[in-house]
């Protein structure tokens, strides 16, 4: 039996584990924090996760799914507070498509339960890795409990340790190993509005609550508890910014601005601001993603993005997904040809990981700016007559990127481009909205959408 070492019991080394072990595999996971399931985590980092189809694509292919759905609340819209104390409900898709909140602590024992329900599963937990030796897959592990140095010897190694990989780390000492590492200017802060006395959500509870504010907003996901886990985007430096935010006049003057209807739910609001952190929000590129078809990075470890196109776990998780799909094509008689699977997997995955990440930027404009403006509420009203009318030939790019398993985000990204340049024309048209409101479009709208649709 092939033994495969998982640095990282998070959310996407849980997943993998299950998919390999499926195959037969022995499979042990290292994870530096203590085991989550029997101890509390410290709150304060957490920005809830937005589960859409191409993550529940990878829960139904192992299984796991309907443990999954246990958990998770469904989403059919925002819901934009807008600064006059107006709320204005977007959809998301079509009726019932939906993106589901969920707890990432949640979410995150719920696979580790699953995992350790297969029988070639191992977990071993306050195991920070010291040193790993590429060439003979091997990890030098300490308990950071007691201090014991140990070895793991392994088949394979797989690094699903997050954005700050030791295993990457060790990648980028090989030759011709290029890797990038980019900040934004924003950080974040988890806040909370809790549930009513009775247990009932005092917002929409099925909605993701958006404040939008130009260059800075605040969000809102539900959680089964009635709460909301809010997190405010803003700049550490600037105007407002952070930087200016160290008193508890200071924060409530900010949001009696900004976030007046927000704060009046928020009884604990500045114990929150200076209790929980401020931590960064990183964006990580790297290639190549596979070292000697030994071993290989996965999820955030190998495309760490920001969170605001709510992709960064979905696309952990199709990671592991179409990683699987290789991994079909390259069995035969129950043995792997784990070189060429590997490296398919990396050529493959590597243009679609780079797609979400500027993707992702893209959509915290989108959020925190156009969501409010007129103009870009015109064309979503465009759009979504484009996709009634030819559903199978016009797919707005959020549907592309959230309700959608079998478009790749390169091409999402390269058909996001064309429709963006096929509004260019449209909304460049004299008087176009009020054109649009007499009905007297119909025929120019039809004539640009049949040349945009040449060029896919």
């Amino acid at each position: 039996m092939q033994k495969v070492a998982i640095t990282g019991a998070g959310l996407v080394g849980s997943l993998l584990a299950m998919f390999l072990a499926k195959r037969g595999l022995a499979v042990n996971i290292f994870e530096r924090r203590p085991d989550m399931r029997k101890q509390t985590v410290d709150g304060g980092r957490s920005i809830n996760l937005a589960l859409s189809d191409r993550g529940w694509k990878a829960l139904e292919e192992v299984g796991v799914a309907d443990a999954i759905r246990q958990i998770a609340i469904p989403m059919y819209g925002r819901m934009v507070h807008n600064i006059d104390g107006t709320l204005s409900f977007q959809p998301y898709g079509k009726e019932g498509q939906a993106i589901y909140s969920v707890s990432r602590a949640e979410l995150n024992r719920t696979l580790m339960n699953c995992a350790d329900t297969f029988d070639h599963v191992n977990m071993y937990f306050n195991q920070r890795c010291t040193r790993i030796d590429l060439d003979n897959t091997t990890l030098y592990l300490q308990d950071i409990t007691t201090g014991e140095n140990s070895k793991a010897e392994a088949d394979l190694i797989f690094g699903a340790d997050g954005a700050f990989s030791a295993v990457r780390s060790s990648m980028q000492f090989t030759d011709r190993f290029d890797y990038a590492q980019d900040y934004i200017e924003h950080g974040y802060k988890e806040l909370t509005i809790p549930p009513a006395p009775n247990g009932a959500w005092l917002l929409e509870k099925n909605a993701l609550h958006i404040w939008p504010r130009k260059n800075f907003m605040l969000i809102a996901l539900p959680n089964l508890d009635g709460s909301f886990t809010c997190t405010l985007f803003l700049e550490y430096e600037g105007n407002p910014a952070f930087e200016h935010l160290q008193t508890p006049d200071a924060v409530n003057a900010f949001f009696d601005r900004y976030f007046p209807d927000a704060k009046a739910l928020m009884p604990t609001l500045i114990e929150d601001f200076f209790h929980n952190p401020t931590p960064s929000l990183v964006l990580i590129r790297c290639n190549p993603w596979v070292y000697k078809n030994k071993v290989a990075l996965i999820g955030d470890a190998a495309h760490a993005i920001v969170p605001f196109y709510g992709q960064g776990m979905n696309c952990g998780f199709e990671d592991c997904s179409v990683l699987n799909q290789i991994l079909d094509h390259n069995t035969q008689n129950g043995a792997i040809n784990w070189e060429n699977a590997l490296q398919t997997y990396q050529k493959s995955r590597i243009p679609d990981a780079n797609a979400i990440a500027e993707l992702a930027l893209r959509n915290f404009i989108e959020m925190r700016d156009l969501v409010a403006d007129p103009h870009f509420l015109f064309r979503k009203e465009i759009e979504k007559r484009f996709y009634e009318r030819y559903p199978n030939q016009y797919i707005p790019l959020y549907s592309m990127v959230t309700f959608s398993s079998h478009i790749r985000y390169s091409d999402a990204l390269r058909i996001g481009k064309l429709q963006d340049q096929l509004f260019e024309k449209i909304m460049a048209i004299p008087q176009v909205e009020e054109k649009w409101d007499k009905g007297e479009l119909n025929d120019e709208l039809d004539l640009y959408l049949q040349n945009y649709l040449a060029q896919m």
